[in-house]
């Protein structure tokens, strides 16, 4: 392959190529002396799972592999315990040293469903910070300046506010430019929000005397609520370690507009397809519910294998189109000693909702079926010695047994 088609893969889902010339350099001089690029991206591990927000990049480490290029996958177990102050309007509460292993080693387990080993470095960067002196700390810290640091769109906006910013969080994007040091990464990937760190990269390298690193900024997926940035702490993500039927169903309850931003970010069709599926849409040649049903079908499939996804699928077209229940439902058993049961009550003890104001709030919303039959009002009291089916919001399903116990105080 050409360069210019190197260049056209590359380029897909991104959203900036700081500079695209170098990277044009650097790709010639690969292949006049056939030494793979070093290509980078770091991920602290803040929560236990990777979500399809991560994905993006690491769709975008994937192609440069494809194209023959060493993945270095940069696990931040040394920055992950500081917390990266990116987009952040206030100082982030630390991780314990325990909290950042445990999250990295699903990390470990989880990244190989897209990467292919072989052509991947996992790297911590503990390993060379946990053995930095407080001098080597400081001579870091001269390379850059307080000045420069408030440029940082987060940082200036906490500063007029009057909001704090720890000393620590400054050290952030000095270390993260610092991995690039270490590694000669020759190329960085990260989302817009990283813009900053990326480039501060650059010029440690150069501070070093390297050749600096090409940037490559992807943009931010949005969730399942369509406006802000996919994150396990604001739920409304999708992990890529969920089980099908949970994954398939939150990809389906995507709106039709953010669909199209997941083809072009997430899926393996070609952008020759992803843009003849839009124009389809708006000439009304497709309908949205049969085009998300495919995406589903795709992510699925490339993490839990065609058949799973098949089934998910059968059985998401059964309940929701055909109003069937669930081929396989969790069941749940509880001990009443009176003769019936509140239903709120009885959504919290089937762990159906967190409490029994959630309960009632969903109640409320219509979002709670009892054997197939909405919910209209708060007093319904279901009969001990039967079993019900519930269903709260769209895809939460248990089978619930309600047994009498006179000895129990309910």
């Amino acid at each position: 392959m050409n360069i210019e088609g190197i260049l056209r893969i590359i380029r897909r889902g991104v959203v900036e190529i700081i500079t695209e010339e170098e990277l044009r350099k650097k790709l010639k001089r690969y292949k006049q002396i056939e030494r793979p690029l070093t290509v980078k991206a770091g991920f602290d591990p803040t929560a236990p799972d990777l979500h399809m927000g991560h994905m993006v990049l690491i769709k975008k480490l994937k192609d440069f592999q494809e194209l023959g290029h060493q993945v270095v996958f940069l696990i931040g177990d040394f920055t992950g315990t500081i917390g990266d102050p990116s987009g952040r309007s206030e100082t982030r509460k630390p991780l314990s040293q325990q909290e950042v292993e445990a999250n990295a080693e699903t990390y470990r387990q989880q990244i190989f469903k897209i990467l292919d080993p072989k052509k991947t470095t996992i790297v911590f960067n503990s390993q060379w910070m946990k053995g930095m002196s407080a001098v080597n700390l400081i001579e870091l810290s001269r390379k850059h300046t307080v000045a420069r640091m408030l440029e940082r769109n987060d940082f200036h906006k906490r500063f007029t506010e009057k909001r704090a910013i720890g000393i620590h969080e400054f050290l952030y994007p000095l270390i993260q430019g610092y991995d690039s040091v270490q590694l000669k990464a020759d190329v960085e990937i990260g989302g817009t929000d990283q813009k900053f760190n990326l480039l501060l990269g650059r010029d440690l390298q150069r501070e070093y005397g390297l050749e600096p690193q090409v940037v490559i900024t992807t943009p931010l997926l949005e969730g399942l609520d369509g406006k802000t940035k996919m994150s396990k702490s604001l739920n409304n993500y999708i992990g890529i370690d969920e089980a099908p039927r949970e994954m398939f169903g939150k990809i389906m309850s995507i709106s039709d507009d953010l669909m199209m931003k997941y083809y072009e970010l997430l899926s393996e069709l070609s952008m020759q397809r992803v843009k003849s599926l839009r124009g389809r849409l708006a000439q009304g040649k497709e309908h949205p519910r049969k085009v998300k049903r495919q995406l589903a079908m795709e992510l699925v499939s490339r993490f839990h294998g065609h058949k799973e996804a098949e089934r998910v699928a059968d059985e998401f077209d059964a309940v929701f189109r055909d109003k069937e229940f669930p081929r396989e439902i969790e069941e749940a058993t509880l001990c009443w000693r009176k003769e019936s049961a509140w239903l709120p009550k009885v959504l919290t003890g089937a762990e159906l909702c967190t409490s029994t104001s959630e309960a009632r709030r969903m109640i409320e919303q219509g979002g709670v079926e009892v054997n197939g039959n909405r919910v209209t009002g708060m007093d319904l009291e279901l009969a001990t010695g039967f079993t019900y089916v519930i269903r709260v919001g769209k895809r939460r399903f248990k089978k619930v047994r309600l047994l009498k116990n006179k000895n129990l105080d309910k």
